[in-house]
């Protein structure tokens, strides 16, 4: 049974989306304000975190931010899904670009919330149970099983939807690879409208591996079809 915390000051909406994903065969807990929040994030092991922008003690995005500089594995990998409000691109693209895997409008569907969580938790599952054990493109080396990635054998920390993002990259290295794969094969769903979830996390794991050497022209845009990594690495 998958763990999933749930954190968000609204009481009446975290009781109704605990009771349906309690209902979907999720065990849940329920911290209404940030500072609690973050305090079960770092002391018990989850399998996902939905997070609410907008809460009391610490914000959603200092939360995120807290997990996502502290050196543990769980915390560099946890997979988070923000709550936002209905039509905010900032906060959506700012959560992204902080490391959020994936993000909600408010108020949600707590069908599409269930869908989302097992989209992400079935990501995790398929790349620990990959064949084989490393993919590897010039510099670049992935082990899907330990979720490690590295740059000519200096290790990049990357979230689990960046992890995705680049894996596909790899596994079509050479090849553009249009938004709409890489997000069904990377997020587990489909391209929304005005979506620009695949953009931020490109820019992340560029900015990540430019940290290490490498070039910014590592993952080229091709306008209208999508991103493709180059084999000529450096």
């Amino acid at each position: 049974m998958s763990h999933i915390l749930l954190v968000d000051d609204d009481t009446e909406l975290t009781e109704l989306l605990e009771e349906f994903l309690v209902g979907e065969g999720f065990s849940v807990t329920v911290a209404n304000d940030g500072g609690r929040g973050l305090e079960l994030a770092r002391s018990q092991p989850f399998d996902a975190l939905v997070l609410d922008v907008m809460l009391p003690i610490h914000n959603g995005f200092d939360v995120l931010r807290k997990l996502r500089e502290e050196s543990g594995a769980n915390s560099q990998s946890l997979p988070v899904l923000m709550l936002t409000a209905k039509g905010d691109t900032v906060d959506r693209i700012v959560g992204l670009e902080m490391g959020a895997d994936d993000y909600l409008p408010k108020p949600c569907n707590p069908r599409e919330l269930a869908a989302r969580l097992r989209a992400v938790l079935r990501r995790g599952r398929s790349e620990a149970e990959a064949v084989s054990d490393n993919l590897s493109c010039g510099p670049i080396v992935l082990l899907p099983r330990e979720h490690q990635c590295t740059w000519e054998s200096q290790p990049v920390n990357l979230t689990g939807a960046e992890f995705s993002v680049l894996k596909v990259l790899v596994e079509h290295a050479g090849e553009v690879v249009s938004k709409e794969v890489l997000t069904e094969e990377a997020l587990g769903r489909k391209l929304m409208p005005y979506d620009r979830s695949i953009d931020v996390h490109v820019s992340n794991i560029r900015k990540k591996l430019a940290g290490h050497g490498a070039s910014r022209e590592l993952i080229i845009n091709i306008r209208g079809a999508g991103y493709m990594l180059t084999k000529s690495q450096g």
